[in-house]
């Protein structure tokens, strides 16, 4: 693994890792006090593909979330990207250790790896263009330049998620394997986190 990303996936995970509020008993994330926050991120996940996968991955952050459009985008695109760092980090390491006479696999790793990594730069970039966007309403009464930032998000969250689609694509001529089934099984629960960002992000933009 190059030394730049693994020093990139720890920074991230350490700052969304402060982003997370610690786990109770039966590691219920939400309490009574968020119940009505924890609905409103329910209704919005069941505009979502992946409802139940929305949920439990962002039911934690209601607290943080309240009731903001926004601030749910925000979270499932940071949420996104940490799914997509770490399969990322985990391609970089079996592409390290693939050969390309592997029935076809290595040269599919090869390709998964770098659709992966063209992925991760565009959900990177879409989480800093979400936390520069300011609101309608918090000193900024221009709602323009919040529809133009969010366009450039759905952009790039909806090549993310063609990226991350290529990259299992590449694999339907590689015989059945232990790698080939490892990879586009954590590829495919990344499109779904990808996904579900994406349709919250449209979902922030429709309520403007």
């Amino acid at each position: 693994m190059k030394p730049t990303f693994l020093l990139s996936l720890l920074f991230f995970t350490f700052t969304l890792s402060h982003l997370t509020p610690p786990a109770t008993a039966g590691d219920r994330y939400v309490s009574g006090d968020n119940s009505g926050d924890a609905d409103f991120i329910r209704a919005s996940c069941n505009a979502t593909l992946y409802p139940d996968l929305c949920f439990s991955s962002l039911s934690r952050y209601a607290a943080a979330v309240q009731s903001s459009h926004a601030a749910l985008a925000r979270v499932a695109v940071a949420v996104a990207l940490a799914k997509a760092h770490g399969a990322a980090a985990y391609l970089s390491h079996q592409t390290a250790a693939a050969s390309d006479d592997d029935s076809g696999a290595g040269s599919a790793l090869h390709d998964c790896f770098s659709n992966l990594e063209d992925a991760v730069d565009e959900i990177r970039g879409s989480l800093k263009q979400m936390r520069r966007l300011k609101p309608a309403g918090a000193g900024n009464s221009d709602s323009s330049s919040v529809r133009f930032g969010l366009s450039n998000v759905l952009t790039w969250m909806s090549a993310a998620l063609t990226d991350e689609e290529t990259c299992t694509d590449g694999f339907e001529g590689v015989e059945e394997g232990p790698v080939k089934t490892s990879v586009c099984d954590r590829v495919t629960r990344v499109k779904k986190f990808t996904s579900n960002a994406l349709a919250l992000v449209n979902g922030f933009a429709n309520n403007l």
